[in-house]
Order: C-alpha cells, then structure tokens, then sequence
C-alpha cells in the first residue's frame, strides 16, 4: 500500500516544498481520506466473486496484472461503476509479461471500439516520474 499513500500525499499536498515541512499533518491528512470511507485499498485476491456497485475503481501498475485476472477485475464491476486501469508498459516488472501480453495492454486491446470505454494514452513528457526514471524505462 506504501504506493498508493505516495501518490495521496502528492495528491493531498502538491507544493513539494510544504509537503515534508510536517509530515504528522500529511499523515493526518491521508488517514483522514482512509478514516472518513473517501478512499479504501484491497488486494486484488479480494474482488474474487463480488460484485462492486456504484464506486470508482482504480487500479495502479495495471502493467503486471496477467490478462486473467484484468479480466477478472473489469467482471466484477457492477451497475454505475466505473473503472480506471492506470499503467506503464515500459515499466513491466513481471517475469512473464511483456509489452503484449500484460493485462492493461490486453484490456485495452480488448476493449477498443466499445461504446462505454474510453481510453487515454499519454505522452512520455506528461507521465514521467523523474528523468532517471525515463532514462531506466528507455535503457533496460
């Protein structure tokens, strides 16, 4: 979950120079999404066999899902929600994946021409997390 409270507290805090200043109120104001049922996080293990209505779906390095268990996901969402699958194929960590066969490049595939999908790619310029990073995805 350490991912996903990095990304809350850029999301929750995004002057960079403030957001360390107090990390006690940072904390606090993660929890306080955590706290007051604004956000939870599970394992993908727990959606097997529910049903999720009415919620926004995210889910984070889409990349190395399998194809199985992206199907797996997207089946379960139900009446009025939504899912987002978030992903960077150049950043596949996963020792039987690869640029096609991962499940976000598959879902997006799949999905291609359905009139209750919609589908943003963006730019490298737009999705970088440091020029080291950039660097490492064109270099490994």
């Amino acid at each position: 979950m350490r991912g996903v409270n990095d990304n809350l507290e850029i999301l929750v805090d995004s002057d960079e120079k403030l957001r360390f200043k107090s990390e006690i109120a940072l904390k606090d104001k993660v929890e306080g999404l955590y706290s007051r049922k604004i956000i939870s996080v599970e394992a993908v293990a727990y959606l097997r066999g529910r049903s999720i209505a009415k919620q926004w779906i995210i889910i984070d390095e889409a990349q190395n899902l399998t194809p199985n268990q992206a199907k797996g996901i997207i089946t379960r969402a139900g009446y009025d929600s939504k899912i987002i699958m978030i992903g960077d194929p150049t950043q596949i960590d996963h020792p039987f994946l690869d640029s096609r066969s991962n499940g976000l490049c598959y879902s997006s595939e799949k999905m291609k021409g359905s009139p209750i999908c919609c589908q943003v790619a963006l730019r490298e310029i737009e999705c970088e997390r440091s020029p080291l990073a950039r660097e490492a995805a064109h270099r490994m």
